[in-house]
């Protein structure tokens, strides 16, 4: 039999730390509870204990602290973001059938102990899990240490055995307490010698064991063998005897403490039914299907939650669809979602305040005209709501059907009220804002509703729970939208851009296949040549693409200087490899060897996968992924094809058009340092843009106090690393590290800068300040990001909060602003009757193809377009050229 003992404080305290902050959407935070949930979850089924407990800290003086006032008493005090998830997880582990312990007088390392030392008198293996090195004392053949933490989102554990414990430290696990008796602990606040580091310390544990040894042989320890001792440690010893005996007693683990527990009574049980509703009010929704929760007995169903009650018609007559049909284009709106396929749609329809018809539609049953159907129900005579419109459309789109008439998208909505949530699907949003779980998406699987898929019966009430959630959230969302100023962004900008690029998507991007194929072969005669040449200045041959053998090449067998070594090697990283450009040949050959490779297999052969029969490649457009509002290009993303190289640049030639046609590019000059300038509102910045002068130009005239015409070309590339940098918050050593100059001279440049242009260090400031206040930041068009990180206690996610607040409000009001004017193009390309067609954006950048003859008009177009989207204090700049490829067009 096997117990798992979790200690609490230790492992929500690393979840709080390593995770992203996350809210309820009433503002509880629930990072740490989740974080401490999942390593639950996954320690249980990696090690299946029979038993399960977890142990915490009491809020009050233990035996240690009053032996000893220093004791931990440098430690900061819980964050009130932590304070406040304290007893949500005690609530959750009550919910879960989990028993938790907490003595007063005693810490939970002494619990821990405690229980190791009664399970293995009764016979049964302990697994104590920890993030704190202290309870390796405990280890012994029956009790392991599993040893947790959590960076970045990411949670590992090491197994700790008496014999992986050996192997790290070199003695017996017992003597951790001597270990620490020796070098004392920062942490705790646990004093150990004066003046004995943690080497010295080790090497006197391997040898003597104890400290009660090491006392004994004091006089002769500085001749004995192997032991790091140098001429006044047996004089630091003497002196410190009583520290160390002190702090012995202050690191030791009592493992008889007065608790009452037996293991067989921690027997791993069922949650009970509360759970599932504290999870619905957490918002853990992924943790509800994990467990596999239902509601108790009694609870509302979903369809209760609603504030009306649905009558389910199944449609299989044409004259059962065409009354539905009037009825339809009369209604204020329709809520509507349909299989991937289109032979299956539910269709809500309210038919009172507290009433509505569900119509269950399926090609299979439905005896009358079902493109014509369709035909009238996506036209914009029916005004309808669903969810991910811009993948609809698409669908509706391929098949030759109109694409119009859509009030709303669900998905769209919930993105805007919470850019960072990360998933937007409906079972979630339904139980965030309307408190209950949906049926599992059985809908999602066409098969489901053929005569072999299953429970059919469930699979269309699933189907029409969804329908009914899209309704529901159609009461809920638009409220906040408004009520967060982001209505008019969301009708002007968001909700129109689905048709936009559902037909930029359908488009596609032709790409010369020919070409692209003998640009691979190029690159595969490159890459040989690199390899032989690496393999002959190495000395032999060996795997370049593994950061471990290259490291032993370069920092081993020639003797370059490493940067930095990770438990797995050296790290060869871009950034060492550059540090190292220099200093020998095959550093530059590796760096030409990745370039040339990536560009291969990413680009060359990776496109030639996805071009369609048609010869275009078509992408696909994410607009609910980025927190910033910008768009995202996937299968393939064609938002990332480099540009500074030559090589890169290559690429883009052989994006051409059809016979006949050109590519127009246009692309703003500048934006997010225009909008800067009118955020910031500061007017030298603005009489810069307004001169027309080069904003580089006039920076570095100013930061390094020169006449504008003797800028060199050197004073303004650095000018104009540090305009952008300061867009994206760079600190001094960034800045060095980006231009090559010294610390102290980067610093001065920004100070410089600051100097020439005070309103934006008085925006920068105020934008932070007024961030931390409301908790989140928005751009002029009130796009928010919520920056629950700038409450955090931990400075690295304090600090990369107030990076996004200083930059999420230029970023994203140029991501709006290139939504709007998308659609404005869109629009006018369609009122002149042109041919020509947008076919890709990239960030700050929009192309279109069309006739030859229409090319100057196009560009025209999107210069007046693209300038006249907005009017701000300083006006926005596009500049357009056209050419037979996407490179030419480039200008």
């Amino acid at each position: 039999m096997k117990l798992m003992v979790l200690d609490g404080n230790s492992l929500i305290n690393r979840a709080y730390y390593g995770i992203r902050p996350l809210t309820t959407r009433d503002g509880l935070y629930t990072h740490a509870v989740y974080g401490f949930l999942t390593t639950l979850l996954r320690l249980t089924e990696e090690e299946k204990p029979e038993a399960l407990c977890v142990a915490f800290d009491v809020h009050a003086p233990t035996f240690r602290h009053k032996a000893d006032e220093a004791y931990k008493a440098t430690r900061h005090a819980m964050p009130e973001e932590l304070a406040q998830q304290m007893p949500v997880l005690k609530e959750v582990l009550d919910a879960m059938n989990i028993p938790r312990y907490e003595l007063p007088g005693w810490e939970a390392d002494d619990l821990l102990g405690t229980f190791s030392r009664k399970s293995e008198a009764a016979g049964w293996d302990c697994v104590l899990v920890t993030g704190d090195k202290d309870s390796l004392q405990l280890i012994t053949d029956h009790t392991k240490v599993k040893l947790v933490s959590t960076r970045m989102g990411q949670t590992t554990t090491r197994d700790m055995t008496p014999e992986t414990f050996m192997e790290e430290y070199g003695f017996a696990p017992i003597h951790m307490i001597d270990l620490k008796a020796l070098m004392g602990d920062t942490s705790d606040n646990i004093p150990g010698v004066k003046g004995i580091g943690e080497k010295t310390a080790l090497g006197l544990v391997r040898r003597y064991g104890t400290v009660e040894a090491l006392y004994a042989a004091l006089p002769d320890i500085e001749s004995a063998p192997g032991v790091p001792a140098k001429p006044n440690v047996v004089k630091k010893l003497t002196e410190g005897k009583a520290d160390a005996e002190h702090s012995r007693f202050l690191a030791t683990i009592v493992t008889d403490t007065p608790v009452e527990f037996a293991p067989e009574d921690n027997l791993r049980r069922d949650p009970k039914p509360e759970l599932y509703d504290l999870f619905v009010r957490l918002e853990f929704s992924k943790l509800i299907d994990k467990l596999g929760l239902r509601p108790g007995e009694g609870a509302p169903a979903p369809e209760e939650k609603r504030d009306f009650t649905v009558q389910v018609e199944q449609v299989t007559e044409q004259s059962q669809a065409e009354a539905l049909v009037e009825q339809w284009k009369r209604a204020d709106h329709v809520s509507v979602l349909t299989l991937p396929d289109l032979s299956g749609m539910v269709v809500t329809c309210r038919t009172g305040e507290n009433q509505a018809v569900t119509a269950e539609l399926f090609f299979s049953r439905y005896r009358g005209d079902w493109n014509t159907l369709l035909s009238t129900l996506f036209s914009g005579a029916v005004k309808k709501v669903s969810h991910n419109v811009k993948d609809l459309m698409g669908l509706l789109l391929e098949n030759g059907l109109p694409a119009e008439g859509f009030v709303f998208d669900t998905a769209l909505a919930a993105y805007l009220l919470d850019a960072t949530a990360g998933s937007y699907d409906l079972p979630r949003l339904f139980l965030a804002y309307c408190g209950a779980e949906l049926p599992k998406p059985l809908h999602l699987e066409p098969e489901a509703f053929s005569p072999l898929g299953g429970d059919t019966a469930q699979a269309q009430a699933a189907f029409d729970a969804y329908t009914a959630a899209v309704e529901a959230l159609y009461e809920k969302l638009p409220p906040l939208l408004k009520e967060q100023q982001m209505w008019e962004l969301y009708e002007t900008a968001e909700l129109p851009l689905c048709r936009v690029l559902a037909e930029m998507e359908r488009t596609g991007f032709r790409v010369d296949a020919g070409e692209l194929r003998r640009f691979g072969e190029a690159m595969d005669g490159r890459i040989r040549d690199l390899e032989a040449a690496i393999y002959e200045m190495a000395g032999g041959p060996f795997n370049i693409n593994s950061p471990k053998q290259l490291g032993e090449v370069l920092f081993e067998r020639l003797g370059l200087p490493p940067a930095k070594k990770t438990k797995t090697g050296y790290s060869t990283n871009a950034d060492v490899l550059e540090k190292l450009r220099w200093q020998h040949p095959i550093v530059n050959a590796v760096l030409e060897y990745r370039q040339y490779a990536k560009l291969k297999s990413t680009y060359a052969d990776g496109f030639l996968k996805v071009i369609g029969p048609d010869g275009r490649i078509h992408t696909s457009f994410q607009m609910t992924v980025t927190a910033t509002g910008r768009l995202s290009s996937t299968e393939p993303n064609l938002q990332n094809i480099p540009t500074r190289t030559d090589l890169g640049s290559e690429i883009r030639r052989m994006f051409i058009p059809d016979e006949g046609k050109v590519r127009v590019d246009a692309d703003y000059s500048q934006i997010e340092l225009r909008l800067l300038a009118c955020i910031a509102g500061d007017e030298a910045m603005q009489q810069a843009f307004l001169s027309g002068t080069d904003i580089h130009t006039v920076t570095a005239s100013q930061v390094f106090h020169v006449p504008v015409d003797q800028v060199t070309h050197q004073m303004r590339s650095n000018a104009k690393a540090v305009n952008f940098g300061i867009v994206y918050g760079i600190s001094p050593f960034s800045l060095s590290q980006d231009i090559g100059v010294a610390q102290w001279e980067a610093k001065e440049y920004i100070e410089s800068y600051f100097q020439t242009y005070p309103g934006v260090r008085r925006h920068m400031t105020e934008v932070v300040e007024q961030a931390k206040a409301d908790g989140y930041v928005e751009t002029l068009y009130h796009r928010r990001r919520a920056l629950p990180e700038l409450k955090s206690s931990n400075f690295n996610m304090r600090s990369f909060g107030e990076r996004v607040a200083l930059n999420m409000p230029i970023q994203g009001t140029a991501a709006d602003i290139m939504k709007l004017a998308m659609v404005a193009v869109w629009k006018r390309l369609k009122a002149e009757g042109l041919e020509a067609r947008l076919v890709l954006q990239v960030h700050d950048e929009l192309i279109v193809e069309c006739p030859q003859a229409e090319a100057e008009q196009v560009q025209r177009l999107l210069t007046e377009e693209m300038e006249g989207v907005a009017h701000l204090a300083v006006p926005l700049t596009a500049e357009a050229h056209w050419g037979k490829n996407w490179l030419e067009a480039k200008g």
